[in-house]
């Protein structure tokens, strides 16, 4: 037996975007792919902290990782960031669509179902899902002309499969602000298994292979009560980090994943075996 099976999950050679690569789960997407070998387009409408990140990343793993400005939200603007990263990079085997919308008013975002705006809902539906599109649009025409296929991973959420539990959000704060979870967050997410599974049937003659992650709740600045909350409807008893999710990435930009395809892989702690 002759062939080594941890070399499937080498990234050696292949050129990655990463969506959102500037977010708090993002940076760490880009790191995991840089590590097993990837050259990373680290794509952000906050391009002076995609900079500082490609920065850093470049003088730890000695690969090509550059920063791209993007508003997912312009088709114009997608499609030049993909011309950019092929002229940078010379083509694209991995494509990461991760990036999800911040609203620019979190009053808006986090108002009652009852009272929400239509203007809130398609704001963060711009960016959740149809910057997803987009991306997926000009980057998978990128991949058919290669002929060699390639991989698309699209980031949901456990609200995007599950509905919410609300009594969690009793007494809970992030970044010092009660929250909940939005429909159009879940709405949108859900989406992206849709789109997911659909590009994974269309694009399969062309051997481009098309799954998701969906983490669960991951640690990011929530208060006590939240995580304690949380916590409480987990398996694992605890929300996850962030380098938690990065492991389902690297399987399925690589060759270990070459028969996956239209999957999606939930990183939940067990949340969704109850």
């Amino acid at each position: 037996m002759s062939e080594n099976y941890f070399e499937k999950f080498s990234l050696k050679g292949k050129k990655a975007i990463v969506t959102g690569g500037a977010g708090i789960l993002g940076r760490h997407f880009c790191k995991g792919l840089a590590d097993a070998g990837a050259d990373v387009a680290v794509v952000d409408i906050n391009i002076e902290e995609a900079k500082k990140i490609a920065e850093v990343l470049a003088e730890e793993t000695n690969n090509k990782v550059k920063a791209f400005y993007c508003d997912l939200t312009d088709e114009k603007s997608v499609e030049q960031m993909v011309k950019d990263v092929i002229e940078e990079f010379g083509e694209i085997n991995i494509l990461h669509n991760n990036a999800a919308g911040k609203s620019s008013d979190l009053n808006a975002f986090f108002e009652k179902f009852e009272e929400y705006s239509l203007e809130q809902w398609k704001e963060i539906m711009s960016t959740n899902l149809d910057g997803m599109f987009l991306v997926a649009k000009y980057v998978g025409k990128q991949m058919k002309k290669q002929a060699k296929g390639g991989s698309i991973i699209q980031t949901s959420s456990i609200y995007g499969v599950l509905g919410p539990d609300n009594r969690i959000y009793e007494g809970s704060y992030y970044l010092d602000r009660q929250i909940n979870t939005p429909a159009i967050y879940s709405a949108s997410k859900a989406g992206v298994v849709g789109l997911t599974k659909y590009l994974a049937t269309y694009w399969a003659k062309d051997g481009i292979r098309v799954n998701a992650i969906t983490p669960g709740g991951v640690e990011s600045g929530q208060n006590e009560t939240f995580k304690r909350n949380y916590g409480n409807r987990i398996p694992l008893g605890r929300m996850a980090k962030a380098d938690e999710m990065v492991g389902a990435l690297i399987y399925l930009a690589s060759d270990a994943s070459s028969y996956v395809t239209g999957h999606n892989i939930r990183i939940d702690g067990g949340l969704s075996a109850w």
